[in-house]
């Protein structure tokens, strides 16, 4: 069997809870990612969500576990790993062209300075950024085009895995769709590995391949990966016409209201456990699919079964 791009096996953190003792914010949290994939992460507040983030930029360590990607253990950061922020990141001392030729010289230091400032300019413009905005500082610019920089900053770099942390949470909702679709725009073209925190169900809908559903902290873990079973492109206007939309939707708002909660302080026994795999498809026999079954060896909690809907 083929080995995925990214596979995180039995990650588990935990911190001092300043009583002496321990809390454990997730446990035994398992999935893998495919190249070219991208997945989203959705999840309450303090499930640990950045956290696994950060231990996948090689930002963080976990108490016990590991992260492979590419046949190789994650371990410090790497350029082969991109990061978007929610808070943009930017050198302030920089122009947004040198924000982003600060990245590629350092990830091709045999390109001459005019094939930095040249591949630099290029993924700019596909963010909608060109003509003299390159030459201004980042306070000269409204937060959509500093998220702009941060992202054409990131793809430049051609790492192999791009990080998202809500790339858009601080945005008004029209600048936020229109960077959504560029963002799809240059995924498209690049064939990049995409693993993405969002809050907005909408957003991941409308961005990913797969999403990972998390279970409330503390002893958070992912329950479930469900299928986006609807076909690209997409649409953000067409989407809402699929007759799979409300069904993916649905499912996502009772898990965050309903069994995120009932799952949650349920600790892991230790085993690897993969998250139920959820397809729902109504466009074929008018119901959804059952989960396809977990691989053999793999155990599965009777809580994590799969839901027909």
């Amino acid at each position: 069997m083929s080995k995925s791009f990214l596979s995180i096996e039995n990650l588990t953190q935990r911190y001092p809870d300043g009583q002496g003792g321990e809390l454990t914010v997730f446990e035994n949290a398992s999935f893998t990612v495919e190249e070219g994939e991208f997945v989203c992460i959705l999840g309450h507040s303090g499930c640990g969500k950045s956290t696994i983030m950060n231990i996948l930029a090689g930002l963080a360590e976990p108490t016990s576990g590991a992260v492979i990607m590419d046949g190789q253990e994650v371990s410090g950061p790497s350029l082969d790993r991109g990061v978007v922020f929610q808070n943009y990141s930017l050198l302030p001392w920089l122009s947004t062209l040198a924000n982003v030729t600060f990245g590629v010289a350092a990830r091709h230091p045999k390109w001459s300075r005019a094939e930095v400032r040249e591949h630099s300019l290029k993924y700019l413009e596909m963010v909608g950024l060109k003509g003299d905005v390159v030459h201004r500082k980042p306070s000269q610019l409204s937060g959509g085009m500093r998220q702009r920089v941060s992202i054409a900053r990131a793809f430049a770099n051609h790492p192999k895995l791009l990080l998202l942390d809500e790339p858009f949470g601080a945005l008004d909702a029209l600048t936020r769709g229109t960077i959504q679709d560029e963002l799809l725009k240059i995924w498209r073209g690049s064939n990049q590995t995409v693993f993405m925190i969002t809050h907005d169900i909408d957003e991941a809908i409308l961005l990913a391949d797969r999403i990972l559903l998390m279970t409330n902290g503390p002893y958070a873990r992912v329950a479930e990966s469900v299928e986006i079973t609807i076909p690209r492109p997409r649409n953000r206007t067409a989407i809402v016409e699929h007759p799979n939309y409300y069904a993916i939707r649905n499912h996502l708002v009772q898990f965050l209201g309903i069994r995120s909660r009932e799952l949650a302080g349920q600790p892991a026994d230790g085993g690897m456990q993969r998250p139920a795999r959820v397809h729902i498809d109504l466009t074929a026999e008018g119901e959804a699919e059952e989960a396809e079954p977990e691989p053999s060896g793999a155990r599965t909690p009777p809580a994590l079964r799969a839901v027909n809907i």
